[in-house]
């Protein structure tokens, strides 16, 4: 359009609306030109970050200087934001989760074809390092093929926040925390989910999950087990990957972590039992001196470009979008199972369009 910058107005300028606010302002191609949010509070925080804050969202879908609407609202009111700016236009970068079912984000997608724009979702866990260097060994056979998968995150502080306690705006953990872990294993893994189990927590009382628990089975045979937790005062790890030929584990996004190979130069010989409670084991012994391997965490897996370098590629045709709505759709496709498992006390099949 020919403007130095592609513009951007920020739709809901709450905590994820300033921080997008500064990491565009370090994007060298994008401008944030102001924000919408229905709070006066918010507008003079905006106002206050240098931004213009507009009267209403008309207002912004009748800016021609406007290329980029960014939506970082409560998750009920994506889908009608993201299709009003799309047919004004605009390009549109929303928070995850992009909508509130697979049904919603279809019809965003087709709105998005149809006007000719960009719609992308901001699934910026694809950039964490410690991922990052998990995929790297599921590339790269660090320890082998890999053939079970464990992440976790937990915390011990509830839900945080006020919308995200409330199921008619989206909220709990499975679409908080959930659809990040969950675009990581989709992301990563090549194959097709074959079946998954879930059981959701309300321990704490409220309409929404405050953490989930599901098994993922892969066609290749993988399989991952996902779990978010907002009442563990003990943290389990970030990660453990077992491979055929060792084991890994990341303690914590301080890439904390170890892994420990088979050495297969090593003369083979029998563990020694040891007492275990009252009887004797060989099986859950230790291995025997010498015949493994400590190492540190590979380097992670490099991806190409930055999100919003990615997305200045995408919408001035230069490059494919590192976060695909099609990816998107598996995943969102993938919540719903997690849901049904959870509610219906049984095992999901048939729901991945992975290859379709």
């Amino acid at each position: 359009m020919g403007y130095s910058k592609h513009t951007v107005v920020i739709v809901g300028y709450g905590g994820m609306g300033s921080y997008h606010g500064q990491l565009i302002s370090s994007n060298d191609n994008l401008e944030v030109a102001g924000t919408y949010d229905l709070l006066d509070t918010r507008r003079q925080a905006s106002v206050e970050a240098g931004y213009k804050a507009y009267g209403s969202y008309e207002e912004v879908l009748a800016d021609p200087a406007v290329e980029v609407v960014l939506i970082a609202t409560p998750n009920d009111v994506h889908k009608d934001i993201a299709v009003r700016a799309l047919q004004a236009g605009k390009h549109v970068v929303c928070e995850k989760p992009v909508a509130m079912s697979s049904a919603e984000l279809k019809e965003m997608i087709a709105v998005a074809e149809e006007a000719g724009q960009v719609l992308m979702v901001h699934q910026n866990r694809r950039w964490d390092e410690d991922f990052r260097i998990i995929k790297q060994m599921y590339e790269a056979e660090t320890i082998g093929t890999l053939f079970q998968i464990e992440s976790r995150v937990h915390g011990a502080n509830g839900i945080p926040g006020d919308w995200r306690h409330v199921k008619a705006q989206g909220g709990g953990m499975l679409l908080d925390w959930g659809v990040h872990l969950l675009d990581q294993l989709l992301f990563m893994i090549d194959s097709k989910v074959v079946s998954v189990s879930s059981t959701l927590s309300y321990i704490l009382g409220n309409d929404v999950d405050d953490g989930f628990e599901a098994v993922l089975q892969f066609e290749n045979g993988i399989k991952a087990i996902v779990e978010v937790g907002t009442t563990n005062f003990i943290t389990l790890p970030r990660w453990y990957v077992k491979g055929l030929e060792g084991s890994a584990v990341i303690e914590d996004w301080s890439l904390t972590g170890k892994i420990i190979t088979r050495n297969n130069e090593a003369e083979h010989r029998e563990p020694t039992p040891i007492r275990a409670g009252v009887g004797l084991t060989k099986t859950m012994a230790p291995p025997s001196e010498g015949s493994t391997l400590t190492g540190a965490l590979p380097p992670a897996f490099e991806l190409p470009d930055g999100f919003y370098s990615n997305f200045v590629a995408v919408i001035e045709g230069t490059a494919e979008p590192i976060v695909k709505n099609t990816e998107v759709l598996r995943v969102q496709n993938l919540i719903e199972a997690i849901f049904a498992s959870a509610e219906q006390n049984e095992v999901i099949k048939n729901f991945d369009t992975h290859g379709a």
